[in-house]
């Protein structure tokens, strides 16, 4: 599929995945063959072949940038993911956006993943997180967005700043200025580090475990 021929989901995706590749001048791992690390079949009666692929990229600061695509016409699925994770022992938030457009409907899940407990280490938090509390307001007061049905460990495992939400066309069109804001802030914090003051007393240890 061509970027000009990519409908909205994948879109997004791809101009978010190429940004942080960019950015961190990061190198896919390909399969022994070269193509994607891992391609995914389907055999379900109503479709057998090929519908995606998990591709992992890695370089600079990262760990490794893990990315899925399933994308299957006859269920009108077109579901694109990435999640950027930086390493075990940095306090760095991790990245994550999904990408979907399931029939006639879009939707979407846009976070920075907490390293610590935010309520107990309230620098931390004002250091990573608060700053995206405009961005995150005015993601929610996008028209045509409706909430996205997550269950409380969902909700304990992500940020109070995460987006989460089913969207129409043009809401969704709307959000990719949310994604930017908050890659540009997730930009920031794995570019200069997290300040020694916002983790004051949290040890390489502890970010491990947690992780």
């Amino acid at each position: 599929m061509t970027q000009a021929s990519a409908s909205l989901s994948q879109a997004l995706w791809q101009s978010t995945l190429d940004r942080v590749v960019q950015q961190f001048g990061m190198e896919e791992v390909t399969a022994d063959d070269g193509g994607p690390w891992m391609p995914l079949t389907c055999q379900a009666p109503m479709f057998d072949g090929p519908v995606g692929q998990v591709r992992i990229f890695r370089g600079g600061p990262l760990f490794q940038l893990v990315t899925s695509t399933i994308v299957v016409p006859p269920i009108q699925l077109d579901s694109h993911m990435m999640f950027a994770f930086m390493p075990s022992d940095s306090p760095v938030p991790h990245f994550t956006l999904d990408s979907v457009k399931a029939g006639e409907h879009h939707a979407f899940h846009l976070d920075l993943i907490p390293r610590v407990d935010l309520g107990s280490n309230l620098d931390y938090m004002d250091e990573c997180f608060t700053p995206l509390t405009q961005a995150h307001e005015k993601g929610e007061a996008i028209e045509g967005l409706s909430k996205a049905q997550l269950n409380p460990r969902q909700y304990a495992i992500m940020s109070p700043w995460m987006l989460a939400h089913r969207a129409n066309e043009e809401a969704f069109t709307a959000i990719e200025g949310s994604v930017n804001e908050y890659l540009e802030h997730w930009f920031s914090l794995v570019d200069s580090g997290i300040s020694p003051a916002s983790v004051e007393g949290i040890s390489r240890e502890q970010l491990v475990e947690r992780d």
